[in-house]
């Protein structure tokens, strides 16, 4: 394995104007030792293994990633605990993450989560996610887009109540983070939650039901606010796990294809496959430009909301494609269990509805530009 770079210096200040949309050198090199970990401990066969197992997290795997290589810390402050890097940085990894459909919590403790504490100034426990001291969930459903309406419990008599469903990585999470009724944000013990899972498409990244029932929560501060910001970061950065899972999906494709052969000939050779993976390569160059867009945006807090807008209102679409040429031109073995292909196709499917679909944001955007919706076509009258 590679030499890990240390995620301190890759997130060192770039000054710079305006969007800067490439790679540098300590993301790169953030990118070769993430890649290296997940190749030596998060095969293929390995996480399908896992979906047919009651423990679908990859714990040992995540303790790596997060403690081994501080990487549960990048957008956190050096003084709490964390590397003091940015949302580019965060990028990175679920690029890579993406790529490898693993199945680990990093989405949703280390961006949603931690984004939605540093809202609310919790220091401590910050630190403790930052430090894989502990793992936390903001208890939203996934599906929830950043600024829409979700679920709360009821505070009654300073003890939490309710029900939240859909709640990913639930199982795992150590602290929840619950939105309550009078408007707060509380943290709860998850050792004090009924966690009930509950069957999801995407089997990496499971969903489950919370339920409160006199749980004790400590208030953190408002939770509009630390939602929104949370939500919007999840949003900004799934588009880069988007983006690895159709750049792994698009290579395996034109790899099988330069092997298989009829009529003694590759299949890749024949014009029409050639137009529909030159198409699939250009749909996946400009999602890395839109991904790469809002976690720029994220990290220098200009423009993200329509940064981010932009990037979830294309992802999907591209990830989704990726996904299902991918088991198509894959022919027969595609559509086998044992081919880790649905795999990615599951995900881009679940992703698709993750922080809102891309018809949630194209209406944000509109808000957002001032961009109003067309006037309904007029009824034409047809003479009987």
């Amino acid at each position: 394995m590679s030499t890990q770079p240390d995620p301190l210096s890759a997130g060192a200040a770039r000054p710079h104007a305006g969007p800067d949309l490439l790679y540098s050198e300590e993301e790169e090199a953030l990118r070769a030792a993430v890649r290296d970990l997940l190749t030596d401990h998060c095969a293929a066969p390995d996480v399908l293994a896992r979906t047919e197992s009651d423990t679908p997290h990859d714990v040992p795997l995540w303790q790596t990633l997060a403690a081994g290589m501080g990487l549960a810390g990048l957008l956190v402050p050096e003084e709490l605990g964390g590397q003091g890097a940015t949302h580019r940085e965060a990028a990175v990894v679920l690029e890579e993450l993406g790529r490898a459909v693993a199945p680990v919590p990093y989405l949703t403790s280390a961006v949603v989560a931690t984004e939605a504490l540093l809202a609310c100034g919790a220091d401590d426990l910050v630190t403790a996610l930052a430090t894989a001291a502990a793992t936390g969930v903001l208890a939203v459903a996934l599906h929830t887009a950043p600024g829409a309406p979700h679920a709360v419990v009821r505070h009654e008599n300073g003890t939490l109540h309710g029900e939240l469903t859909a709640v990913a990585d639930a199982a795992v999470a150590d602290v929840l983070l619950v939105p309550a009724d009078d408007g707060g944000l509380y943290a709860v013990d998850a050792a004090a939650a009924v966690i009930v899972p509950q069957v999801p498409l995407d089997l990496t990244r499971p969903l489950a039901r919370v339920r409160l029932d006199g749980a004790a929560g400590r208030r953190l501060g408002d939770a509009e606010p630390a939602v929104r910001r949370a939500l919007r970061a999840g949003a900004g950065l799934l588009a880069s796990e988007q983006l690895g899972l159709a750049e792994w999906t698009s290579a395996q494709t034109v790899a099988h294809l330069k092997e298989r052969k009829q009529f003694n000939r590759p299949v890749g050779g024949f014009q029409a496959l050639k137009h529909r993976l030159a198409q699939l390569w250009l749909e996946t160059v400009h999602l890395r430009a839109a991904a790469r867009n809002a976690a720029d945006a994220l990290a220098r807090d200009e423009d993200a909301d329509v940064a981010v807008a932009v990037a979830q209102a294309y992802a999907a679409a591209v990830a989704v494609h990726a996904a299902e040429e991918a088991v198509q031109l894959h022919g027969g073995i595609g559509m086998t269990w044992e081919h880790p292909v649905h795999l990615y196709l599951k995900r881009a499917k679940s992703d698709a509805l993750a922080y809102g679909t891309a018809g949630a944001h194209r209406e944000a955007l509109a808000a957002l530009v001032d961009l109003p919706a067309p006037p309904p076509a007029p009824a034409v009258r047809t003479a009987v």
